[in-house]
């Protein structure tokens, strides 16, 4: 053999060596370190999970009064995954259904279809978790009813019935409390991939809004799991796993159920008499704080939406009214979602400016019908001189002139369009004290972020829309295209970026690019009655076990102080004490028993509703009371609700009657919600928590005929 043999016969050795040392390497690595993946694989193939689903804690008010709770009611659902598989998928078991439970066809068929199957804009009442989960189509089915679905399995396939434990919101009092109670849903399968962190079994809900959500990792409690070990026929061979459900745990919140009653009637209320003089009153909220921690007493919005009907099941039409502008978009939160111009109730901010300024705010000052600035003439509300007159009576009447002509001399100090290097910008440095750009922190979800119109927002601002306005004639609508926003645009275009006289002018009177949540308006009146302390508003005070057991307490939170000195502070209580006794508000609080402090405020807004029509003006009354030692700051806002005392002003009075006992102009102490004015400190005895009823199935049978879920 030559040489040239042997190196091709070496070669082959090593590449068949190579595969060896290879294929053993394979068989190594399958066998022992992956071998437990593997086993854990086969079992999954071979095992399914029964999942039984914790009972809810409850949420209680202050007092120890349920605002959801659990209770058993009887479910009908559908498998898609049995009934995607017959001829007509499942058209005809459905069309059966629903003639024997009274519903609508269309309404369950949505109701059974995954959110991804549908197109977008189609979507409403789909179904948001997955194919392999039972899809409840009722939740309040007749047992009668329901026994007969189970007994013909042959005509009704894929459709199963069963007692659960289900959330229910009692309307203790008429109460709703949708937006700040939340509801609860389905899983999606973003949640069952882990996206927010946690571990989830498809037959769970979870909180989905409100509280519901924020405090779901305490309410949601631990499910039950029995694995079952099946053969390839799914017929059960052995239970390797039995573990028992563990009820979630109660969240006492500050809320009381009486106050919370009295503001969503009250603000309910405001809406109507708004619309009674002839405003469109799409919406509103209402907020009440306890100065002294910042703990939110009650908090409504309007309009509102029943939590149960999630629990139900929406119909289509539904659906569709909660994001609907015709409704009003009830799923809004306007008392944290919806952004407003503060209107006059933000002249606060203009005093501590002023006396940063160095204006004395015991002098008098000329209040005229209008002021000059540029080429145009700000005019007084109802272009009315009031003379020359205190700074307490101009707050009292609500002057407007005489913040134009503060405003726009300190803009002018400042340098104008061309502005110092280090200009002292005493407006926007009093409202940034309030951090009027940051969130209130609210245990709520989703809520908005105020703008602050000062010199960095006007050049970010200007970064993101100077192509828009230097190129408006060609982008904008012919709609849009009138002789004031064409003088705008061009206006915009060339010095955009820069606060002028104008902006400065709208600043001190709450209106202009300026907008902030009711309760952030709430937090900062708070602020002012309780002496300059920023507390972050909260809503949950403790968890509590089912036992009762304290494991968690939420103490208040300090954010800050507002930059007035105490001087200041004090006028503000007096001038806004002012208001109520000859100034705006007079009509409503001069004779009320309790002496309050407050401010109205009525904003001008620009666009047009779906109908073509002006939008009205914003109604606003902010206020705090008792005037001395005050405990409270109450907040009302009615979008489109025209005057600040005659719509918000009214409700506002409504609350404060509710919260002292008030019954004409009488104090009845009796009638008080808090007779010693503080709210509960000792947290509630909370009963225990409901237990599921037994099943109307065979107990063995129904174990296994339950949904299946793996984890």
């Amino acid at each position: 053999m030559n040489q040239r043999s042997r190196l091709s016969l070496l070669v082959i050795q090593i590449f068949f060596a190579s595969l060896m040392v290879a294929l053993l390497g394979r068989l190594f690595y399958l066998q022992v370190a992956a071998g437990p993946i593997y086993r854990d694989a086969a079992l999954s193939i071979q095992s399914r999970d029964v999942v039984t689903p914790a009972n809810r804690g409850f949420i209680v008010d202050s007092s120890g009064v349920p605002l959801a709770l659990s209770k058993v009611a009887l479910a009908v659902t559908v498998d898609r995954t049995t009934i995607d598989k017959l001829p007509d998928k499942g058209v005809a078991v459905l069309a059966n259904l629903v003639n024997l439970l009274g519903l609508e066809y269309s309404d369950v068929w949505q109701r059974t279809r995954l959110c991804g199957e549908l197109p977008r804009g189609q979507r409403a009442g789909c179904w948001t978790g997955s194919r392999f989960q039972p899809i409840p189509i009722t939740k309040s089915a007749d047992p009668a009813i329901a026994l007969r679905i189970v007994e013909r399995s042959d005509r009704f396939p894929g459709i199963s019935a069963t007692p659960i434990a289900i959330r229910s919101y009692p309307e203790t009092l008429g109460v709703t409390g949708s937006h700040v109670l939340g509801y609860v849903g389905p899983l999606t399968e973003a949640d069952l991939a882990g996206a927010n962190g946690r571990t989830y079994f498809r037959s769970e809900s979870i909180g989905k809004a409100g509280l519901e959500i924020k405090y779901d990792e305490y309410l949601r409690g631990v499910p039950g799991i029995k694995t079952f070990i099946v053969d390839r026929k799914e017929a059960v061979t052995s239970t390797t796993q039995n573990t028992k459900p563990v009820a979630g745990k109660h969240l006492v919140t500050s809320l009381d159920v009486r106050l919370q009653a009295a503001s969503e009637k009250a603000l309910g209320e405001a809406v109507k008499r708004a619309r009674s003089m002839g405003f469109p009153a799409d919406g509103g909220a209402a907020v009440v704080m306890d100065v002294r921690n910042g703990q939110v007493l009650s908090l409504a919005s309007y309009p509102s939406f029943d939590p149960n009907a999630f629990e139900r099941g929406l119909t289509v039409k539904e659906a569709q009214a909660l994001y609907s502008e015709k409704t009003g978009v009830p799923a809004l939160n306007r008392a944290l979602q919806g952004l407003y111009a503060p209107a006059s109730t933000f002249k606060v901010v203009s005093v501590m400016a002023a006396k940063d300024a160095g204006y004395d705010l015991n002098k008098s000052y000329s209040c005229p019908a209008e002021v000059q600035v540029g080429t145009r003439a700000f005019q007084n509300f109802e272009s009315k001189a009031q003379g020359t007159i205190s700074m307490k009576k101009a707050i009292a009447i609500s002057c407007d002139t005489i913040w134009y002509q503060i405003a726009y001399d300190e803009w002018l100090r400042d340098g104008g369009l061309k502005p110092k290097s280090n200009p002292n910008d005493y407006f926007s440095k009093a409202a940034e004290s309030f951090q009027i750009s940051e969130k209130t922190g609210v245990d709520l979800p989703s809520e908005s972020t105020g703008r602050l119109v000062n010199r960095e927002w006007k050049k970010s601002w200007y970064a993101e829309n100077k192509d828009f306005y230097c190129n408006y004639k060609d982008r904008a609508t012919k709609a849009q295209q009138t002789a004031f926003l064409l003088q705008l645009a061009r206006e915009n275009c060339v010095d955009g970026d820069k606060l002028r006289g104008g902006d400065a002018v709208n600043f001190s009177i709450g209106q202009g690019d300026t907008v902030i949540t009711p309760i952030k308006l709430a937090q900062m009146y708070a602020a002012i009655a309780n002496g300059g302390t920023i507390w972050q508003p909260t809503i949950a005070k403790a968890i509590l076990t089912q036992e009762g057991k304290v494991i968690k307490q939420f103490e208040p939170k300090k954010l800050g102080q507002i930059s007035a000195d105490a001087a200041t502070i004090e006028f503000l209580h007096d001038a806004l004490h002012e208001v109520t006794l000859t100034g705006t508000s007079a009509g409503l609080f001069a004779n009320f028993p309790v002496p309050t402090a407050g401010k109205t405020g009525t904003a001008q807004v620009f666009g047009r509703n779906l109908n073509g029509s002006a939008k009205s003006d914003t109604s606003w009354y902010a206020s705090f009371a008792p005037e001395r030692n005050p405990r409270y700051a109450v907040v009302m806002m009615v979008s489109q609700g025209g005057y600040g005392a005659s719509t918000s002003g009214a409700g506002v009075r409504q609350i404060y009657e509710t919260l002292f006992g008030v019954q004409g102009n009488v104090v009845k102490p009796e009638l008080a919600l808090f007779p010693k004015g503080k709210p509960p400190i000792k947290l509630p005895r909370i009963s225990p928590a409901t237990k599921p009823a037994p099943s109307i199935l065979n107990p063995a049978k129904a174990e296994k005929k339950m949904a299946v879920a793996k984890r």
